[in-house]
């Protein structure tokens, strides 16, 4: 039979246990520690920690200090070093020693001394069971050593004093060995909010509840940006300091059982706790008070749960409704100023029928775990179980108290997955000190198991928040997301060319009555063989054949005479375009006394019409004026000038023949070119485009 050492650390004060050290007794595997110079060590099953008495500080003269290590067979034992500063250059008197091996047929691995030494890799034995020899003689610095081991299964293992600054990864995993409470290194920090990044990285994981001090395990860290405040809290025996902003965090990824079980949001009714006794008091004064169970709820008001007497035979117990995980517990004191009443340190009893009961145990251990309680009235304290209990009754057996027995609190947990009873649970996630069988009596009272020689090994623990395969949704996404891309693009370029479309639609409707022939890359080619006077400019005027049909309503205007006209003649055509250049008569504004709005109109008397527009007088600027032309080619029944047929020509014959028109127009006389009938009026038609050519001595006749 060997022994071990575990040393946990807690807080100091009056009336509040600390758990300082544990004798832990196993039957498994020869672990055992002799000597007077051996320090706090914790010797697992398959990792644990060893350190120099004293350590941190300076390690006493003449010492020696041996440590027997197993594992189980067929497992290989390596080592890790957090520290190793022994005063000596000839390891002669101070010195660590590895062997392998156990008895008088070790055989030495490697022997070490000096003050700083660095060691970085990890030493490796040749079989399962190893010696470790610390020797100190006379000496006057050095601080002794420090290190972790474990099966070599876990290659990446680290020491307690591993830091989440060691490690820039956003996430990692790595391997905690057992007895990290041995550390003395503080951390700043609480879960769910996280650790600052200076703190030790398994004293930490301890703290959050996803590893046992007394086994070790695996964790997975994530780092994230820091936050403002670290809050101080205790648990799982670590108390954790108050911090300030930092720049990184790191926190750990679980199961996710962590939930409460309905005590604090009445989830769980009163009918459902018990106890066995309760507190009633009564003043002089008439005041009366009764501190039930069901006043046991955490952050509830009003005074806790506190039996008559307080002794260690009284419990509070908790009824759930049927079988449920249980991972942890929260207690607190009775929260009132006035009755500074609190338990520090109780036991946990188990039990699926409230007969036979089981009084929880750490993994691989004999004795009965006894929790650290709270070290105040008023503050939380956690406590994780590593296993789990999988159980529908829970009784809590208060074992030490300040003034008086109160208590306050809440379960942590989980439903257990309906295709997972506790009988199909994988073996490393199975609690040790369940019943042993179903089949045996029950028994009246309390029940310890018998003691299984097993290895109990820590839950392993996985990331359940996020899903485990993305291999298929990622290449659906791949796909999914340029489709849905080409399509919403197709989308709005349709709607944009829909709504350029209609308004290009009604912009067209709103234009001028061209004809087709003149808004086409022809009629601009023809308009380069015209004179420069008659091509178009951007600043040209157009008018419709509407306007020209409105002017020719007023009645029969009379035929101009076909003379050559003084200045370059417009094109004939359904619309008139009035260039920059043009020679005709510009825009003066109406004359106050017309009534027309037409600009190149002349007044007209209420009872004659005229045949032609005013031209300009003798005195001003000589600009040529429209008048109007038959565009119809109606025949005339006669006319003075006789020229029906050179106006039709003129508009059938093309861009030569207009050219020809135009050159010919140098002549002296200033009659006007539309043909009149035999009465010396002009036939209305419907479409008509006017034009009078300027004479310097001319007038028309009939102006009034």
């Amino acid at each position: 039979m060997g022994r071990a050492v575990m040393v946990g650390r807690g807080p100091t004060g009056a009336g509040v246990l600390v758990l300082s050290i544990l004798i832990i007794l196993t039957t498994e595997g020869c672990r055992a520690q002799k000597g007077d110079g051996c320090g706090p060590s914790v010797l697992g099953p398959s990792s644990g920690t060893l350190s120099s008495l004293g350590y941190p500080g300076t390690y006493p003269n003449d010492t020696v200090c041996e440590w027997e290590i197993s594992v189980p067979r067929g497992n290989r034992i390596h080592f890790r070093f957090a520290e190793l500063d022994i005063e000596d250059s000839d390891c002669q008197v101070n010195y660590l020693r590895l062997y392998n091996g156990i008895g008088p047929e070790r055989s030495e691995i490697v022997k070490y001394c000096g003050l700083g030494l660095k060691v970085k890799e990890l030493i490796e034995a040749t079989g399962n069971q190893v010696t470790v020899q610390f020797m100190s003689g006379t000496h006057h610095s050095g601080r002794g050593f420090y290190l972790s081991y474990s099966t070599t299964e876990h290659t990446d293992l680290i020491t307690c004093l591993h830091k989440g600054t060691d490690f820039p990864e956003a996430e990692f995993s790595k391997y905690c060995p057992a007895g990290c409470l041995t550390s003395t290194e503080e951390i700043s920090g609480t879960i769910p909010n996280g650790y600052r990044e200076s703190s030790p990285l398994c004293v930490a994981a301890i703290h959050a509840g996803v590893v046992s001090n007394a086994v070790g395990g695996r964790i997975y860290v994530v780092s994230s940006k820091g936050i403002p405040h670290y809050e101080a809290t205790l648990a799982n025996n670590v108390t954790s300091t108050g911090g300030t902003l930092s720049n990184s965090l790191f926190t750990f990824k679980t199961n996710g059982c962590y939930g409460t079980l309905g005590l604090e949001n009445s989830g769980v009714a009163d009918t459902q706790l018990s106890a066995s006794s309760v507190w009633e008091w009564s003043n002089i004064i008439g005041q009366h008070s009764v501190w039930a169970p069901s006043g046991a709820r955490l952050k509830k008001a009003g005074p806790p749960w506190a039996p008559s007497q307080s002794n260690q035979k009284q419990w509070l117990q908790v009824d759930l409704k049927k079988e449920k995980r249980i991972t942890g517990i929260t207690t607190t004191g009775s929260s009132l100023r006035e009755y500074q009443y609190y338990v520090s340190a109780y036991r946990v009893l188990y039990s699926n029928d409230s007969q036979q009961w089981n009084i929880y145990r750490e993994a691989n251990s004999t004795q009965d775990k006894v929790f650290q309680g709270n070290i105040n009235y008023l503050h939380e304290v956690r406590n994780n179980f590593i296993p789990p209990i999988e159980a529908r009754f829970v009784r809590i057996n208060p074992t030490l108290w300040h003034q008086r027995i109160a208590l306050k609190l809440e379960l942590l947990g989980c439903q257990i997955p309906a295709a997972r009873s506790r009988t199909d649970l994988r073996p490393d996630l199975r609690p040790r000190i369940f019943p042993p069988s179903r089949d045996s009596p029950p028994s009246v009272g309390t029940k310890r198991p018998p003691h299984l020689g097993q290895t109990t090994h820590t839950p392993d623990i996985r990331n359940t928040t996020m899903p485990p395969h993305t291999g298929k949704d990622v290449a659906l996404a791949a796909v999914l997301v340029p489709v849905l891309v080409m399509v919403l693009t197709g989308l709005i370029l349709t709607v944009v060319c829909a709504w350029h479309w209609r308004n290009r639609k009604k912009s067209s409707e709103g234009t001028y009555d061209l004809p087709h022939w003149d808004r086409t890359d022809w009629w601009k080619s023809m308009k380069q063989l015209l004179p420069s006077k008659m091509v178009e400019t951007e600043d040209s005027v157009r008018y419709s054949s509407s306007e020209v049909g409105r002017l020719t309503g007023r009645g029969a205007v009379p035929r101009l005479h076909a003379e050559p006209a003084e200045y370059a003649q417009p094109l004939v055509s359904g619309v008139t375009t009035l260039g920059a250049r043009s020679t005709f008569k510009p825009d003066e504004g109406p004359d106050p006394g017309y009534s027309d709005p037409d600009l190149y109109d002349a007044p007209i008397s209420p009872d004659v019409y005229h045949a032609y527009a005013e031209p300009l007088p003798a005195s001003g600027s000589e600009y040529a004026t429209p008048i109007v032309v038959d565009m119809g080619c109606h025949p005339s029944g006669g006319s003075s000038l006789n020229q029906p047929s050179t106006v039709c020509s003129f508009m059938g014959a093309g861009p030569a023949a207009l050219l020809t028109r135009t050159d010919s127009s140098q002549s002296g006389r200033s009659a006007y070119d539309t043909p009149k009938n035999a009465t010396g009026q002009v036939t209305p038609t419907e479409d008509l485009t006017y034009q009078v050519p300027q004479s310097s001595t001319q007038k028309p006749s009939g102006h009034s």
